[in-house]
């Protein structure tokens, strides 16, 4: 068989993914760049762009390589950041498993931006994250901050599992600190200037119409009663005693915005808008979340 270069086969893994007609969207958007991560990576070759042989030869042996994962990817339908074992997060790396989402939020570019506008005048010390999964955002923020300290939660035992190996493996074990907890239950009596979550937001009937390649997700970290703003409802209502007088709450709400914005239709939520795609999130400081607390009162779950 004739030796592929790097090129040849970035081609033809993205051929036989569009092909197979997968469904992208956990680390990539498109099969290019899909099949371009899976072969660099076999090659032990950076991905940050500065690969430019494309026309160097692939060896026998990585060949097999390449074409078993590309085997792989197509029949199970398996995320590639599963089967590799990592992904990339705000230009970090980040080991995933099935106990994880697949880091892909938005708040890569407002944690890498410093969450400006709305840190430039408040205090910025001390942050909390929920349902922080893979840690990848807790480190993020504690990675491109450096006088941050973090407190990062999850329900989940095996997602902080996962978290633990990500904070040593980034040195940031004095700075951030994972707690197993419910939400706030861990943190009782603790104040923060920042609080940020990415919760479960699926709702039932949209997890019955994921791709494939989403089901390999945990649904723990994806599926959220009352049409998928349950956990959001809590957060909302319990934020404001863990928040700083300055506080401000950023969370990622994806696509139940809309039915969040129908169930509250006059709180104050500022949506984010993001230079590199992406939307969902929403910040709110301390004292509206006061202001709303009426109506969150107000607000029953839906049957």
């Amino acid at each position: 068989m004739r030796v592929k270069s790097i090129e040849e086969w970035i081609n033809y893994c993205s051929r036989s993914m569009d092909e197979a007609e997968l469904v992208f969207g956990h680390g990539t958007d498109n099969s290019v760049d899909e099949a371009a991560w899976l072969v660099l990576h076999v090659l032990g070759q950076s991905l940050d762009g500065s690969a430019t042989r494309w026309d160097n030869p692939v060896t026998e042996s990585a060949g097999h390589e390449i074409e078993a994962l590309l085997r792989s990817r197509i029949d199970e339908r398996r995320p590639l950041a599963y089967l590799l074992g990592e992904a990339w997060f705000c230009g970090l790396r980040f080991q995933v498993n099935e106990s994880v989402l697949i880091p892909r939020s938005p708040f890569a570019e407002l944690i890498a931006g410093g969450f400006e506008p709305w840190m430039t005048h408040r205090p910025f010390r001390t942050a909390l994250e929920l349902c922080t999964g893979c840690g990848c955002i807790a480190i993020a923020m504690a990675h491109y901050h450096e006088t941050l300290t973090v407190d990062a939660v999850d329900i989940s035992a095996d997602a902080l599992v996962v978290a633990r190996q990500n904070v040593a493996a980034h040195g940031l074990a004095d700075r951030v600190r994972l707690l197993q907890s419910d939400l706030f239950e861990a943190v009782h009596g603790r104040r923060y200037d920042v609080l940020v979550s990415n919760p479960p937001y699926v709702s039932d009937a949209e997890i019955s119409g994921l791709p494939a390649e989403y089901r390999w997700e945990p649904g723990l970290a994806l599926r959220a009663e009352d049409d998928g703003l349950e956990i959001v409802m809590r957060i909302l209502r319990e934020a404001p005693d863990y928040l700083e007088e300055e506080g401000v709450l950023f969370c990622e709400v994806g696509e139940a915005a809309g039915r969040l914005q129908e169930r509250l239709p006059n709180a104050p939520f500022t949506w984010l808008e993001f230079e590199h795609g992406g939307g969902g999130i929403f910040t709110i400081d301390r004292a509206q979340l006061l202001q709303l607390a009426a109506v969150l009162d107000r607000s029953p779950a839906r049957p």
